[in-house]
């Protein structure tokens, strides 16, 4: 009768919500942050003590690829975990015109798997704060809502289904009229973030944390009140360094108030960015890499990214020997969380649970990229940091080419991350080789029109 009593107990105790064995999982995507923006890996310009914080008490990893060089695209492989191109996005979605110029869709299919719905049938409480940009915004006006995705609570920008009136009094990204100033935003999503947390207290919590104030226009407050008129270029350096430092600040309000609330030890945290910067101060926010945001180069690809769960991913350390890819966050944290995938899943990333649990690993899949479909989405930077709009990661070797030309380039990334050698003349064998993987990849991809892309609903 006893044991009877003590079993019904633990029922009711965990039916009341207070007992918790799913970890909670919060991803923070940095938007348009540099590989070495932040101090801890290897910023020399405004101090970060809060995101380096996160490094010390976390792992933090150097060969951890987005799946594209801008946003939109990337976005979608860290929600769906399957390369961008196989949903239609090669490039950042514009307006209907645009979007059917670059041979892409005006928003995320509502059937592509979605990181969010499987964890939410694993028992998980589900909530999107910031930027989206995978459908809504400018004249895509039957872009699905969030919960079509499988998040239960949501607070986003104008580029999105249901744009937060309180952030957009226009119709555009940012403006004077705004309740929440842009300097404020950041601050405004970890609100909403620990707010989030705390009213479902008990229960696992999954939480994209997607600030976009490190964004261009950069806008810090400055004399603490806003006159109307901005004081200074809002892509100079300087509002760039300002913005950073109150970014910086509001992960430190994240980390502390997820301290106070007693779940730190049971909760993991992922920071990490959408894709390379751009301006990149001559090359000073990408670490020396080559490329920006835009490019298949190193610069517009490799990304900072800090995983944190104390007790589990091993604190102060650096791997510098895995390579990771954003399509492996889906497999990844579902794995942590013993959320079972849909058995039709056929994803493009790895199960990588050992890697961030501290026992570093050689990758098994290629990594494949399409930045641009036609030339009207070649939008890439100039001179050297202009790449093909293929490109392929198969061991240590990466290849990039454009489709339909006979222009490859071959380098070691082992020896060479900052891409300044070609060394395709040298190893014609594995330019073959990874040139037909690339081209035979690319040729499978869907060609669609945004109307065949997302019929009626």
């Amino acid at each position: 009768m006893l044991k009877l009593l003590l079993i019904m107990g633990v029922l009711l105790f965990n039916i009341a919500g207070f007992s918790q064995d799913k970890p909670n999982i919060i991803v923070i995507l940095t938007d348009d942050m540099g590989f070495s923006d932040i101090q801890t890996f290897g910023g020399a310009g405004i101090p970060t003590p809060n995101i380096d914080r996160l490094a010390k008490e976390g792992t933090k990893f150097t060969q951890y690829y987005s799946a594209a060089p801008i946003c939109s695209p990337s976005r979608t492989s860290i929600l769906t975990g399957m390369f961008p191109a196989k949903w239609n996005f090669t490039t950042f979605l514009n307006d209907r015109k645009s979007n059917g110029a670059a041979e892409q869709a005006n928003y995320l299919n509502v059937n592509a798997p979605s990181m969010a719905k499987i964890l939410k049938r694993g028992g998980y409480v589900t909530g999107h704060f910031g930027k989206w940009h995978m459908g809504g915004g400018r004249d895509i006006k039957n872009a699905p809502n969030f919960d079509k995705y499988g998040f239960d609570e949501h607070i986003s920008t104008y580029e999105s289904p249901d744009p937060d009136p309180i952030i957009t009094a226009t119709n555009w990204i940012w403006s004077p009229e705004d309740s929440i100033k842009r300097w404020d935003r950041t601050r405004y999503f970890v609100d909403k973030t620990l707010d989030f947390l705390k009213r479902h207290k008990g229960k696992p919590c999954f939480v994209n944390l997607w600030p976009d104030d490190m964004h261009t226009p950069w806008v810090p407050e400055v004399d603490f009140r806003f006159t109307g008129k901005f004081p200074m270029d809002p892509e100079e350096e300087k509002a760039f360094q300002m913005v950073l430092k109150e970014y910086d600040k509001q992960i430190g309000r994240l980390l502390d108030g997820i301290k106070k609330m007693g779940i730190e030890d049971n909760t993991i945290i992922i920071f990490t960015s959408d894709n390379g910067p751009l301006p990149s101060f001559r090359g000073s926010r990408s670490g020396g890499l080559r490329g920006t945001k835009l490019s298949l180069y190193e610069g517009g690809v490799r990304m900072p990214f800090i995983a944190k769960w104390p007790g589990h991913i091993p604190a102060g350390k650096a791997d510098d020997v895995s390579v990771l890819n954003s399509t492996d966050l889906l497999p990844t944290l579902a794995d942590i969380a013993s959320v079972e995938l849909p058995t039709n899943y056929q994803g493009d990333g790895e199960i990588r649970t050992s890697v961030l649990l501290g026992s570093p690993s050689q990758r098994k899949k290629d990594m494949y990229w399409e930045y641009g479909r036609n030339q009207h989405a070649f939008n890439y930077p100039k001179g050297k940091d202009k790449s093909p709009n293929l490109a392929i990661r198969s061991g240590k070797w990466k290849l990039l080419v454009d489709y339909h030309r006979n222009n490859a380039e071959l380098y070691n990334m082992e020896k060479d991350k900052f891409e300044t050698t070609n060394l395709a003349g040298q190893y014609p064998e594995i330019v073959k080789e990874l040139k037909q993987k690339v081209i035979t990849w690319r040729t499978y991809l869907p060609e669609l029109t945004p109307e065949r892309a997302n019929p009626a609903r």
